[in-house]
């Protein structure tokens, strides 16, 4: 059983729940104050990016979401 589940929701966050890290592009680890769970922005409109404030309810983000398989990746050359 994975210990991190990703949760892409419909018109809205991408929810991250259980041991994870997030770290900037340097590997320098965001602060998370113990949280467990949070919402990482999808919209793009975010104050507060990468994390999400709700943004999407109030510009009218629309992206239904439904699982599928990926392609295998392609070999490295």
């Amino acid at each position: 059983m994975p210990t991190t589940k990703v949760t892409i929701n419909s018109n809205g966050s991408i929810r991250v729940e259980g041991d994870f890290e997030i770290v900037d592009p340097t590997g320098k680890p965001f602060g998370l104050a113990g949280r467990n769970a949070i919402g990482l922005c999808r919209c793009g409109q975010s104050a507060n990016k990468p994390f999400c404030d709700g943004s999407h309810a109030r510009t009218g983000f629309c992206d239904p979401v439904s699982a599928r398989d990926l392609p295998p990746p392609k070999p490295k050359v």
